[in-house]
Parts: C-alpha cells; sequence; structure tokens
C-alpha cells in the first residue's frame, strides 16, 4: 500500500504483469524494489541530497564477488575505456574465442559489477575471454560517447588479441537492451572495415534499434510490462541523445519524424513486417499526428544508424556477420528485434534466432538474483552460450 502510495504521489509508472511471464510473484518483488528505489530516489533528489539517477546508479551497482576459481579477472583500460577482462584458468588447445560484451541500462545505469554474474557465465561456459565495457552514461554524456567508447575499446581489443590469446577469426559484439543497440552500431561500423579481424557473430539481447516508432504493437502490448515501460523507453533514448527528456510526449506520440522521413522508412520499420502470430494480443492503429518541426529539430539525430542501427543502409547491412537475436514475448522492445531479423534475413545474414515465450525485459540479468532465479532467464543466457560455441 505505501509502495502504491509512493509511485501514485511521485507519478511513477502502472505496470501490469500476465499471467504468462517467468516467475510472476518473483516479478513483483524484483519490481518492488526498483519502485521503491525510484520513489526513495525521487525523493532524497525533491530534498537535494542527490539525484535520483545517482541513487538508482548506487542501488544497482551490485555487491562485489569473490575470486573466482576457473577466472583469472583483471581490469584495464583499452584505449582510455575502462574495462574488464575475463579469461578462463585452463589450458586450451589452441586460441579462444573472444566476446566484447556491452550493458544494458538504457545508456544511464549498469556497471562492471552490475554485470558480474553474466560475464563471469559467459566466460566459463563458453570458454572465451570476455571484455565487458565500462562506457560513458547519460545524461552526463550524451550520444555519441557511448557508441564511441564502445567502438574504441573493440578496435582496441582486435588490434591486441595475441595478449589474450584470442582467435582473430572468433570474436564476437554481445550485448543486452541498450547494449544490444550498441553491439550492433559497432557491428555496422567495423563492416566494412579492412584494416581490423572481421567481427565473427554479433549476439543482440532484447536491443533498442530504433526511436522512430513507440507505437509498434509490443509498444502498445507490453507498455506497462516491467523491467521496461514504453514511457521509460522513450525517456532513456532521449535523455541518451539530448541528456533531458523533453518532449516525450511528442516522440511517443510520434510527432518529432516529418512524413516524408517517416514514409522513407516504412519499408523497415513498420507492423507490416511483423509476423502476424505477435499481434494477436493487439495492435493499436498509429493514429495521425501532426508534424513539429521544433521538436524534429531537438531529435533528428535519431535517423543516424549508429543511434538507430535499424536505419542502415542495405549496402551496411549486406556485410554484417551471422547474428543472434534474442526477444522476450512480454517486453516492448520485441518488435525492433524482430523487425531488425527480418532485415538481416533479407540481405543475406544468417540469423540465429531465440524467442522467450514467457520472457520480459532484462530478464538474462535477472538469471540468477538476489538469492532467487528465472528459469527463463537462465534458458536464454545459455542459448547465447550455445551459440557461442557453434562458433
Amino acid at each position: 500500500a505505501a509502495l502504491g502510495a509512493a509511485a501514485l504521489l511521485l507519478g511513477l509508472p502502472s505496470y501490469d504483469i500476465p499471467p504468462g511471464v517467468n516467475q510472476p510473484a518473483k516479478l513483483r518483488l524484483v519490481l518492488t524494489v526498483l519502485l521503491g528505489t525510484a520513489a526513495l530516489g525521487r525523493i532524497l533528489e525533491k530534498t537535494g541530497l542527490c539525484s535520483q539517477i545517482t541513487f538508482g546508479r548506487y542501488v544497482r551497482q551490485g555487491r562485489k564477488l569473490g575470486q573466482d576459481p576457473k577466472l583469472f579477472i583483471q581490469d584495464l583500460q583499452f584505449n582510455e575505456v575502462p574495462v574488464r577482462v575475463y579469461q578462463p584458468k585452463a589450458t586450451s588447445d589452441g586460441r579462444r574465442r573472444g566476446i566484447l560484451f556491452f550493458h544494458g541500462g538504457g545508456w544511464v545505469f549498469g556497471s562492471l559489477d552490475t554485470y558480474e554474474k553474466v560475464c563471469r557465465y559467459l566466460s566459463r561456459e563458453s570458454d572465451s575471454v570476455v571484455v565487458s565495457v565500462q562506457y560513458r552514461l547519460a545524461p552526463e554524456h550524451k550520444y555519441p560517447a557511448a557508441y564511441e567508447d564502445c567502438l574504441n575499446a573493440t578496435r582496441h581489443f582486435l588490434q591486441h588479441l595475441q595478449l589474450y590469446g584470442v582467435d582473430p577469426a572468433r570474436v564476437t559484439v554481445c550485448g543486452d537492451s541498450a547494449g544490444g543497440n550498441l553491439a550492433a552500431a559497432v557491428s555496422q561500423t567495423l563492416a566494412g572495415s579492412s584494416d581490423l579481424p572481421k567481427l565473427r557473430a554479433q549476439i543482440l539481447i532484447y536491443p533498442g534499434l530504433q526511436a522512430l516508432d513507440f507505437n509498434l504493437p509490443s509498444y502498445h502490448q507490453n507498455r506497462g510490462v516491467p523491467l521496461l515501460f514504453r514511457e521509460r523507453a522513450a525517456f532513456f533514448a532521449l535523455l541518451y541523445l539530448n541528456g533531458d527528456a523533453l518532449h516525450m510526449q511528442e516522440v511517443l506520440e510520434g510527432s518529432h519524424i516529418p512524413p516524408d522521413m517517416r514514409l522513407k522508412y516504412r519499408k523497415w520499420v513498420s507492423p507490416d513486417n511483423i509476423p502476424e502470430k505477435f499481434k494477436v494480443r493487439g495492435v493499436r492503429p498509429l493514429r495521425s499526428t501532426d508534424f513539429i518541426a521544433e521538436v524534429y529539430e531537438t531529435v533528428k539525430r535519431f535517423c543516424e544508424p549508429n543511434l538507430c542501427p535499424l536505419l542502415a543502409e542495405d549496402s551496411v547491412v549486406h556485410q554484417l556477420p551471422e547474428s543472434f537475436i534474442l526477444t522476450c514475448e512480454y517486453d516492448v522492445l520485441r518488435d525492433d528485434g524482430l523487425l531488425y531479423k527480418k532485415r538481416l534475413e533479407d540481405n543475406g545474414v544468417r540469423v540465429t534466432w531465440y524467442h522467450l515465450e514467457d520472457g520480459f525485459h532484462g530478464i538474462i540479468s535477472l538469471y540468477d538474483y538476489c538469492g532467487f532465479s528465472f528459469p527463463s532467464g537462465k534458458r536464454g543466457l545459455d542459448s547465447v552460450v550455445n551459440f557461442l560455441k557453434s562458433l
């Protein structure tokens, strides 16, 4: 009751947990913690003690883990970008796979410590060298800071693979949510590069790949499903782009994109390209809204592929490496992944797709959370490991 009252008074989002999600009771507990954190953070911000974002980062930081008997872990800097490198201690018959991992958190939250369990798991289970990248966060560091950090760290790693016993023919970029966005952008940038080893694959875990249309079916079907609400998806995108969330309502309504540009990108960003089975829970037709030129001027970089990889030209997309895309049924970003899957396949790129029918946004990082597990998150993480082993 107290949480509900705080949410109402502080304008926190209402939520909906459909019966089909994995472990709904556990998800309510996680959501209670997150909403409580948001409520307390809002109070602290109003009293001037600290910002809501600073408090949220502190709570999400995660506890320090002890040494791992199977891994050698060290904190380094690649091109002045902080990274954490995980190397299996066991001897290897040959050079190992290399994985660049970019964490999620809406470009605003997340750290090396937050994703420590996930990166350890990937390194141990796939017998790979994992490089977790601590890119600069918004709103302090706006686009393209995060993208540039991930790109620079990846370039450095590709130039020094021999130091880590990594096979140049088996390097993969991987990320979840905002990290999936960054992995897709880095993969596109390096697709035409001739001075570095080619990426073997890209792994995109419920990625956010566009900011043109927040009215695709999944955005309305799952608008109130944790851990990412529809409004928060637009909020994070704006915070990354501009350092503020001004004009969020206009962006949600779709009045931030000129009609001719919307028509140009309709071949890639449209409900028409989403399989019918994903529309059975309802489709809300996009109602006509007036284009607002002043808003477009503040968000026009949403049309840059380094920010919205779904908008890359076919000449870039067809050069991309083999891809793995994981989507969740109860996730506002589900359709971003489905649309990119179609784009890749239309351009002759081999795609492995894994869909969690009972999954929700962020479930991978909750596979082992505070003493209780989400089996669907474990299945999703294992699907990533199995894909890596096939490379």
